[in-house]
């Protein structure tokens, strides 16, 4: 894969905050940002182009791809005609296999345990009438996950007897009780040439399904965080994927879990803004312009906050502190649930 030369555009699917620091990133390296974005795009503010267009406008789409060198995204869920489309003007990096196993649950997990790893307990669950079998299989607690689009704890229901019935409404998966004593993530990112690079396992925290923190170094014995991350590394390989991805994992008695892979930069990696020579969006663009991987060494503890909603009324307070670094993501209205921000602290 021949290098970007400066000056090349990388263009993005998506125009959120992940998209926003990618740009940031891509700009320090000498690249032009494209964004395509069906709705407001904070990622805009920083790019170089932005089009706002529906992924079923066929003529925007091809007018995106040939302005761009190369293509890539901040979410998983664009739909298959528009990435059809897509590649068949421009590459997109990471590649339509990775995209396809992450979009859709029942997939993923299949993929992970076909490759070796294991997984919470699942079954398919199509239709309504499949949610009694599955729930006797499995038993409760247990959680019901819709297929595809769901994110931040959106589209879950947690079951908590086998006599209950709720239902998503379209296909899904439910996933037994994994007894797990904390949950870590790892960036993990892979060059156009195979070479693969890590960042330290953060801890994560959540609270209703959305991350709040995540901090490094995470605290757990060194032996398991390697396998952690050679865990990442047999996924991205099998992936023959190029880019960065996070993969989360439930620490057990019994090992370590899989819980979901993100084909893409990920919230659990914001840490590396601060920790890292090279963070996870100048990494991402590295490898999708196919330029060497940078070190992904820790030379400081980190730990990452979330600001959700009615956080940002602490952001004086924040601005004040010392040794925080305060991120923004030139979002409106700070609703609840949303995130608006995040600040990395030095421990």
């Amino acid at each position: 894969m021949t290098e970007l030369a400066p000056g090349s555009t990388i263009g993005i699917l998506g125009g959120g905050q992940l998209g926003r620091m990618l740009s940031v990133a891509a700009s320090r390296l000498g690249y032009r940002c494209h964004v395509y974005e069906p709705a407001a795009a904070p990622a805009g503010d920083v790019a170089h182009a932005v089009t706002n267009a529906p992924y079923e406008d066929q003529a925007a789409l091809r007018a995106f791809a040939e302005s761009v060198d190369v293509i890539t995204y901040e979410f998983e869920n664009v739909p298959t005609a528009a990435l059809d489309l897509l590649e068949s003007i421009r590459p997109i990096r990471p590649n339509r296999r990775a995209l396809a196993v992450s979009q859709d649950r029942l997939t993923e997990k299949d993929f992970l345990a076909g490759i070796g790893l294991r997984t919470a307990p699942y079954r398919n669950v199509e239709t309504e009438a499949d949610l009694p079998a599955a729930l006797a299989d499995l038993g409760a607690p247990a959680i019901l996950k819709t297929r595809r689009m769901g994110y931040d704890g959106k589209g879950q229901i947690r079951f908590r007897d086998t006599d209950q019935r709720d239902w998503t409404g379209v296909p899904s998966v439910l996933e037994g009780f994994v007894d797990f004593t904390a949950e870590i993530s790892v960036i993990v990112a892979r060059g156009a040439d195979g070479q693969v690079a890590a960042y330290d396992p953060g801890l994560n925290v959540h609270r209703e399904g959305i991350l709040r923190t995540t901090t490094v170094p995470c605290g757990l014995p060194a032996s398991l965080l390697t396998d952690a991350v050679l865990m990442a590394a047999r996924i991205v390989n099998a992936l023959d994927y190029v880019g960065v991805m996070g993969v989360e994992l439930f620490v057990t008695p019994q090992g370590l879990v899989v819980n979901e892979i993100a084909p893409r930069v990920h919230n659990s990696g914001h840490w590396t803004q601060a920790g890292c020579a090279v963070d996870q969006f100048e990494q991402h663009i590295r490898a999708v312009a196919g330029l060497p991987l940078g070190d992904g060494q820790r030379y400081a503890d980190v730990e990452m906050e979330n600001l959700i909603g009615d956080d940002m009324a602490r952001l004086p307070e924040l601005l004040r502190k010392p040794r925080v670094q305060v991120h923004l993501y030139g979002k409106g209205e700070a609703r609840p649930g949303r995130k608006m921000g995040h600040v990395n602290r030095l421990l």
